[in-house]
Order: C-alpha cells, then sequence, then structure tokens
C-alpha cells in the first residue's frame, strides 16, 4: 500500500482517495481533498497559506529540521522480503515514533514558554483596569487592601512635555 503525499498541504493521500491532475509536461501532482486541488487551481502558494504544512514549517510552527523525518522519506527499490528486518523495522518504528512525538512537545513547550508570562500580565492589567466591575467601588473604598497596587511607570521628561502639548 503506498501512500502519497498532498502536493498543497503536505498531508497523506491514502489509496483510493483525492484527485490526481496531470500537467501537459506529465507532471503529477496529487490532492487529498477538493479544497487543496481548488486552491492548487487558484494558482495559491502553500507557503502563504496558513493551514499548509509548508506555512508552518516556514514560520517556525512545527519542526524543520530532525533527523526523524529521515525515516519517511520516499524509496523506489523494492527490498526482498526478510521476516527479521520486516519485525526489526516494525520496532523501530515505534521508537522513532516516540522520539518525534517527544521532539514535537518539547518544540511546542519552547514555543510557549513566554506566552504563560505575557498572558499573566495582560489578565492582571485587565483585572487592574476593570476591577470596579468585580467589586463595588464603595468596597474598594472602605478596604484599600482589595486594590492592586498601582505600577507606576517613568516617562521622559522631554515626551511628557510634547503629551501635555498636544493636550492642549
Amino acid at each position: 500500500m503506498r501512500l502519497e503525499k498532498c502536493w498543497f498541504c503536505s498531508s497523506t493521500v491514502y489509496p483510493g482517495h483525492g484527485i490526481q491532475f496531470v500537467r501537459n509536461d506529465a507532471k503529477i501532482f496529487r490532492f487529498c481533498r477538493s479544497k487543496c486541488h481548488k486552491n492548487f487551481k487558484m494558482k495559491r502558494n502553500p507557503r502563504k497559506v496558513k493551514w499548509t504544512k509548508a506555512y508552518r514549517r516556514l514560520h517556525g510552527k512545527d519542526m524543520t529540521q530532525d533527523s526523524t523525518f529521515e525515516f519517511e522519506r520516499k524509496r523506489n527499490r523494492p527490498e526482498r522480503y526478510d521476516r527479521n528486518l520486516a519485525e526489526n523495522t516494525l520496532k523501530a518504528i515505534k521508537k522513532i515514533d516516540k522520539v518525534r512525538t517527544d521532539r514535537e512537545i518539547r518544540h511546542l513547550e519552547k514555543r510557549m514558554k513566554g506566552k504563560n508570562i505575557k498572558e499573566r500580565r495582560e489578565a492582571a492589567k485587565e483585572l487592574e483596569q476593570g476591577i470596579h466591575l468585580v467589586k463595588a467601588p464603595l468596597a474598594l473604598k472602605q478596604e484599600p487592601s482589595l486594590t492592586l497596587p498601582k505600577i507606576s511607570v517613568k516617562v521622559p521628561q522631554q515626551q511628557a512635555q510634547e503629551n501635555q502639548a498636544m493636550e492642549e
């Protein structure tokens, strides 16, 4: 059973599925679904369409350089069947799959590392701006411990003068 790759989105095309387009110069394009085929006919670039594998790799969303991708490469040379070799290959496939998933998880954690800190800052800022929605204004006046501490921002003297000039 030969599994092909979609020319547009790089997903797997199983036998009996998808569309095959043969250009006048005998170049074969395989598509997993009509969505990919239509985008190809509209002459869209897969690197600019956000849901494709090419876009995700180009913009650092997916891993690009990994030794486990070497095993996915297409080989056209037939091999003589050997039961031991097939058994060892199946064991190796499982190990390689585990290594790949671990590396993908590590890659995603590295990408998202700074996002948690940023989200907390944004949440604190939003809470500070809308604290009156959470607690009644009278309760805030009676108990100052309920208010968040004010964050002071240093503004250069020149910028402060420009802002005052704009206000007038």
